[in-house]
């Protein structure tokens, strides 16, 4: 089996997690797959093959050297994306890519036109949808890029290797992938997840997380007799979010830039619930930030009376820049790696988060490679089979390196 005929057949399994739901995983297909890659491994032979009880699935390519070696692992999560069907996913290769419309189906094209990413890929093949799906290459293009590189390393004994993990985990894209992820168990000094986009990418920044609940209690009185008597949740929670500052919100920013997002507002006369998330990549103005949540809060307060609005902060997740930049080798070892095998470097920061986040702050430094993959979440989804092929070239490197890491 090639990483092609893996991945195509990795996306015919719906994995879609669901982020209403209050099971681990969040849905049970989800554990349809990870049962048949459990035994995927077993038959590719890899060692201490083990699934938990929520789906988390750990193996162990074992050392065929004797020397001391650092244990280093590579994870991918196998859930798809709530924001996009990933049932009956049809997919289909489009060889040679020429740099026009891709007929995806009847009626349903992909132009570079409207994804100009679509022209860095000419004359390669790639594997798109039939444009009412996404493809799933977000992570399963990982998942078959950890695997074939596995079976690489396992056909050839001339690379000297240590003891390599890997782990492949649910509901990543509802963001607990990492919550129930056994890092003890894990048993590696490092590692990386395979979940970037496209080829070259390096992220080992991210935005420090917060969630904030505005809740408003207003005065219901009959508008023919309101005067001096109402206090109008709806236009309060209007009034709140022109408070905050109006050039800083997602649609305004961009790089390092953090914002404030009104993911929604639920309200009428009498009550209001204001959702947002806070975003910054640096942890003093992440902090500002939610500050600023709660002053807008007390002046409100101060206007219109004590306990009008009040406020639930929750963190998230944080940068994990700040654990890696200690263990900078960890870095040092993908950059040489992607320049061996031929891949220009992309560092930048994710204006998001990610497992390695939080696994960093587990204890675990796991900062994110490229996966190959362009337009997560939707029909237009799309991934590079010549990326996907590089990306398994770049894990191997990395094993390669890592074997000479304390000559």
């Amino acid at each position: 089996m090639d990483i092609i005929e893996r991945f195509l057949n990795y996306t015919q399994f719906d994995t879609q997690s669901a982020e209403d739901s209050e099971t681990v995983p969040s849905t049970a297909k989800q554990l349809v797959f990870a049962e048949y890659l459990k035994k995927e491994l077993e038959h590719e032979g890899l060692s201490d093959v083990e699934m938990d009880d929520k789906g988390y699935i750990y193996a162990t390519l074992k050392a065929n050297t004797k020397d001391e070696i650092p244990t280093i692992g590579f994870i991918s999560h196998y859930d798809t994306s709530p924001d996009c069907s990933g049932a009956n996913i049809k997919p289909h290769i489009v060889n040679n890519y020429d740099g026009s419309d891709i007929l995806l189906s009847e009626n349903i094209i992909m132009s570079p036109k409207k994804f100009p990413e679509l022209l860095k890929h000419t004359g390669e093949d790639l594997i798109v949808t039939d444009g009412t799906t996404l493809l799933g290459a977000d992570d399963k293009a990982g998942i078959a890029e950890i695997v074939e590189a596995m079976c690489y390393l396992r056909d050839h004994k001339e690379i000297r290797h240590g003891n390599i993990r890997v782990a492949f985990n649910p509901d990543e894209e509802i963001g607990m992938g990492a919550h129930h992820f056994d890092v003890e168990k894990f048993g590696c000094e490092w590692a990386y997840t395979m979940d970037g986009g496209d080829l070259g990418e390096l992220e080992f920044e991210n935005f420090n997380a917060a969630s904030a609940k505005i809740y408003i209690k207003g005065i219901s009185v009959h508008p023919g007799y309101a005067k001096g008597k109402m206090i109008n949740a709806n236009a309060l929670a209007a009034e709140f979010a022109k408070m905050l500052p109006q050039d800083e919100t997602p649609e305004t920013t961009e790089g390092y830039q953090g914002f404030y997002h009104l993911l929604s507002i639920q309200s009428n006369v009498e009550n209001a619930t204001m959702s947002y998330i806070i975003r910054d990549h640096d942890r003093e103005r992440f902090e500002d930030r939610k500050h600023q949540i709660e002053a807008t809060a007390a002046a409100m307060n101060e206007k219109y009376g004590e306990g009008t609005v009040e406020v639930a902060l929750k963190d998230q997740y944080y940068n994990m820049k700040e654990k890696i930049d200690p263990q900078m080798h960890v870095i040092d070892l993908v950059l040489h790696a992607m320049q061996d095998c031929g891949v220009a470097p992309k560092v930048k920061p994710i204006r998001g988060g990610t497992d390695g986040a939080q696994l960093s702050f587990k204890g675990l430094p796991c900062p994110n490679i490229f996966a190959g993959g362009v337009n997560f979440h939707g029909p237009y989804e799309f991934v590079s089979i010549q990326n996907m092929q590089k990306a398994k070239e770049v894990i191997v490197k990395i094993c390669t390196l890592v074997a000479d890491f304390n000559r």
